[in-house]
């Protein structure tokens, strides 16, 4: 079965970069892979993207060495399975605020004797090799995703929980239930405290963490020992460049 490159990162302590996609284009896809990310996420919690369109995002994807995975909409047993049956290399799963949910989560993600995941899909093997049903259940990465106070209070229960890989801090949300404004990157003492707990956690149960950052966050989120370090969105870098060359090009009136 092909190596997964970012979980192999993660467990040997060294960092792995990546961005998130929502505008469901193949070739914007591909074009990001191609620019060197260590792993790339399909957003289907936040963005418009069905299932025949993962897949060929997918597909997109695996043009490089760049792994493909997917956040799939909830812990729901069926999103996950979809996803990895077409060809993800792994799962990000949102609001995990138990230890049941990771669980779930676990069970879905592999096959059995450890999960309940089904057996099916062509492009596990197109993608992953004929061996993959063999070895999936090891390479396959599972990441919960603490972006709740419950979530955080919870946090050494659900890191523990075997067969859940990293977690990974979504601010914004994390901050909306902690009752404080939707900034970029949030500077307030209770988010820091929070994310402190969590990655407290991280270090008693040997879970890796990952967080959503700006460039100028990366420095500081890999002192305090993040290694899944996201980086802005596709829609960000579209809007980003294009302003930038607009603004350039107006300054030369």
């Amino acid at each position: 079965m092909r190596p997964n490159r970012t979980k192999q990162l993660l467990r040997s302590g060294q960092p792995a970069f990546g961005t998130f996609m929502a505008l469901g284009s193949t070739l914007g896809a591909e074009q990001l892979a191609h620019a060197g990310f260590d792993w790339l996420v399909i957003d289907q919690e936040h963005g418009a993207i069905d299932a025949p369109l993962m897949q060929g995002l997918l597909q997109a994807i695996s043009t490089t060495e760049t792994v493909p995975l997917v956040r799939v909409p909830s812990v729901e047993a069926d999103w996950i399975g979809r996803a990895l049956d077409a060809g993800a290399y792994g799962v990000i799963v949102p609001a995990v605020n138990t230890r049941a949910e990771a669980e779930a989560a676990v069970r879905a993600t592999r096959y059995p004797p450890q999960g309940e995941r089904g057996i099916g899909g062509s492009r596990t093997r197109l993608y992953g090799g004929g061996d993959y049903v063999q070895h999936a259940n090891e390479e396959i990465l599972l990441i919960a995703e603490i972006e709740h106070r419950d979530g955080v209070a919870n946090a050494e229960a659900i890191l523990s929980t075997p067969g859940i890989d990293a977690y990974f801090i979504g601010p914004g949300d994390l901050c909306a239930s902690l009752g404080l404004p939707h900034t970029w990157d949030p500077d307030f003492p209770e988010y820091w405290s929070a994310l402190e707990r969590v990655r407290s956690a991280g270090k008693a149960t040997g879970v890796p963490g990952g967080i959503h950052t700006s460039a100028t966050g990366v420095s500081k989120m890999l002192g305090l020992g993040y290694q899944f370090i996201a980086l802005g969105f596709d829609i960000s870098f579209l809007a980003q460049g294009a302003a930038g060359v607009l603004d350039a090009a107006r300054a030369k009136r």
